[in-house]
């Protein structure tokens, strides 16, 4: 048992003048006031008839009361199940069946999907309009345990149902030391939070702002003018992004620079383009290439300064706290060799909620089975190539579909492209595109073939391509595979 002060009351005790969180409307907040919201919060939520122990599942878009919501439910140790705003009625009742969920706390504008819910399952709801900023104050519980599960966060169920990720705040505290062991700590730092709070990159961020006594400024979602006008004017240093944020505000960024100030953009959601990275490091973007998941909260492997141009591509080394290896099957990886990616350390979840089976297939002696395939360079450098699951295997080759997309988004005509497996009877499967072209361009499937066959191996070039307005993307951008085949299914 590990015993640590709560978070917010220790940071509110030590630095309570410090701003704690600025909104899209400049409005700002210090830790002293955070506080003492999230202490109002709690003693609401107490009377609401929720203690320690129960499991509350949060249903918002990113909001300062979502922001206080979350301080509350850790200050009465409550469990959070944060729910993606973009699940439909059905999946929203999986989660809350198979979690055993009580109480539902939910911005207004989702009280008719609450209304559904409520039909088919026995909880309690509670709107965030009966919460206030005033009245008495429940300080909480002194001590956090570090064992203890603190949130429950589903997996996007792209392969079977989806699973309940239980993450201590163990797992949250080193993944904060871990990211900030690399990326290092200024007193002036201010991180963009602009994903969403239910996903893990953005509720690593809450956390990482109250550990650190730094100011995240809250957006309710990525819009490349508010972002940019952020980082331009108002001291932003770092910010968490997906490749599809970054290619808009490459493109917003122009002929402009970013601030001397602004030191880092993280990145992750999969690997990037090429043409991405070089992009961004034509513009002086200081962009760190990161590889993490819900399961090992947030970022587990992160490119630091130092490397940051040298290795490109590359998502860096194991934060300190994390071990990594590259395992085929029972062997360990050969330096270049391709593997499925284990990982091992103290931010790596217990295991699934409700889940034996899972865990005993994902999780041996500590090591977490990722499902992601990549390899180490001879400095131990990580490159991630695909998720397993995306595999092409073509005539016996394998074809990664992440290295397809990076050709095709190279091409002056292509704005997003996303590349899925077709069955085939005589190689099993080949590579089919589907792209998103830019307002002034003309769609060719001969063009972009033509362009594949210069930088592809021919089993590597899609058999077929398609025009498609938008890509699927879940709520943390990242493309949606699945969704995909089934357009051509």
């Amino acid at each position: 048992m590990t015993i640590m002060p709560q978070w917010l009351k220790k940071r509110a005790a030590m630095t309570p003048d410090r701003e704690a969180v600025v909104l899209s409307d400049d409005t700002r907040y210090t830790f002293k006031e955070l506080n003492e919201h999230a202490g109002q919060y709690a003693y609401q939520l107490k009377q609401q008839g929720i203690n320690e122990g129960d499991h509350v599942a949060v249903l918002s878009k990113n909001s300062y009361e979502m922001f206080v919501m979350i301080h509350a439910l850790q200050k009465i140790g409550a469990v959070m199940f944060l729910l993606n705003t973009r699940l439909s009625v059905n999946e929203f009742l999986f989660q809350l069946k198979d979690g055993e969920v009580t109480h539902l706390l939910f911005q207004e504008g989702f009280r008719s999907v609450v209304d559904e819910l409520t039909v088919e399952v026995n909880l309690h709801s509670v709107s965030f309009e009966q919460f206030s900023f005033e009245g008495k104050v429940d300080e909480g519980i002194a001590e956090f345990d570090l064992d203890h599960i603190t949130t429950v966060l589903y997996t996007s169920g792209t392969t079977g149902l989806p699973k309940g990720v239980q993450l201590t705040y163990g797992n949250h505290w080193w993944n904060a030391n871990g990211s900030v062991l690399n990326l290092g700590l200024n007193a002036d730092d201010r991180w963009l939070l602009c994903v969403p709070l239910f996903h893990v990159s953005g509720l690593s961020i809450l956390f990482r702002s109250v550990i650190y006594g730094i100011p995240a400024h809250l957006h309710e979602r990525f819009d490349v003018e508010s972002v940019h006008e952020d980082i331009m004017n108002h001291g932003v240093t770092t910010m968490s992004a997906v490749s599809v944020m970054l290619e808009e505000l490459v493109e917003r960024l122009g002929n402009e620079s970013y601030p001397e100030s602004f030191r880092c953009m993280l990145l992750g959601g999969g690997p990037a383009s090429k043409s991405l990275l070089e992009s961004s490091k034509e513009k002086s973007i200081p962009v760190f290439q990161t590889y993490g998941m819900t399961e090992t909260a947030s970022q587990f492997c992160t490119l630091d300064e130092e490397n940051a141009l040298r290795k490109l591509g590359s998502a860096g080394k194991p934060l300190f706290p994390g071990q990594l290896k590259i395992m085929n099957d029972a062997e360990e990886c050969h330096v270049g060799e391709v593997g499925e990616i284990l990982m091992k350390g103290p931010s790596v979840t217990k295991g699934y909620w409700n889940r034996p089976d899972a865990n005993k297939e994902t999780i041996h002696d500590g090591w977490l089975k990722t499902g992601d395939l990549g390899y180490l360079d001879e400095e131990g450098f990580l490159y991630v190539v695909d998720r397993r699951k995306d595999l092409i295997i073509s005539g016996g080759e394998n074809v990664y579909p992440a290295e397809i997309e990076s050709v095709l988004k190279s091409h002056p005509s292509v704005k997003d492209a996303g590349v899925v497996g077709k069955k085939h009877e005589r190689w099993g499967q080949v590579p089919v595109a589907f792209v998103v072209i830019r307002e002034e361009e003309t769609f060719s499937a001969e063009t972009l073939k033509d362009h594949c066959e210069k930088n592809l191996a021919k089993y590597k070039v899609p058999k077929e391509f398609y025009e498609i307005d938008e890509l699927p993307r879940n709520a943390s951008r990242k493309l949606m595979r699945n969704r995909l085949v089934e357009h051509i299914n």
